[in-house]
């Protein structure tokens, strides 16, 4: 069974995706401490040609709390301004029409609760490409909570059952394989390829909230881009 484990982050971008939809079993992990300033509460769109960051607010950040500690800070009119951001932004793409109408729904979902809003927002858009990975939370998994950083990840793993552990490229600096072999984890990083695809007739501006490959690509084409990396 493979697995993977990342923070919950709102729209995240296609190589988020691409490691959600490469394992079986996808956990939020939500019971380390919150982040300023990442990706949790913000991403890129595509304005003007150019990347634009939007955020969703946090009812007092502190990188003292945990993730499933933190609430969301989201009144109805800070909800309808990204709404019409995003509107004013990809109402002329090709999938606006197909795609709009779901990001509405999570926008507006009804919770305060960062990880059940970002935890949604993930299975929403996993109905809507029809990725049948299950999303779990590390909250949820019962485990040794006093394990930190590779341990801790060890530990889900062996919770879980699972004999391969897919990670982001950027964890190269972090995990080591052996390590992991020693329990029986076979540890693979994903690396996403030379994605492209057309936005508008602008130069291709890579790296954006996964709004922005939604709205450009249809259900086939998005899927087609979600196998679109190696394992190494």
């Amino acid at each position: 069974m493979k697995t993977a484990v990342m923070q919950p982050y709102f729209f995240p971008y296609l190589g988020y995706w691409q490691m959600l939809n490469a394992v079986d079993k996808f956990v939020i992990l939500d019971d380390v401490n919150y982040i300023k300033r990442g990706y949790i509460n913000s991403n890129s769109i595509l304005i003007n040609g150019k990347a634009h960051k939007f955020t969703i607010s946090i009812e007092k950040p502190s990188q003292n709390k945990l993730i499933n500690e933190t609430k969301l800070f989201f009144p109805k009119e800070e909800r309808e301004r990204l709404l019409r951001t995003v509107d004013n932004a990809y109402k002329k793409a090709d999938c606006y029409s197909a795609f709009f109408s779901v990001f509405k729904s999570i926008v507006l979902y009804d919770s305060s609760d960062l990880t059940e809003y970002l935890k949604n927002s993930l299975i929403e858009v996993s109905k809507y490409l029809d990725v049948r990975t299950e999303i779990l939370l590390s909250s949820e998994i019962e485990k040794n909570n006093s394990l930190k950083a590779e341990e801790r990840i060890i530990e889900i793993n062996k919770c879980l059952g699972s004999d391969v552990y897919i990670n982001a490229i950027g964890g190269q600096a972090l995990y080591d394989a052996k390590h992991f072999r020693d329990v029986g984890i076979d540890l693979k990083f994903i690396k996403m390829g030379d994605v492209k695809y057309r936005q508008y007739n602008n130069e291709f501006v890579p790296n954006l909230s996964f709004i922005d490959v939604l709205m450009f690509n249809g259900i086939n084409s998005t899927k087609q881009l979600l196998e679109q990396y190696e394992l190494i």
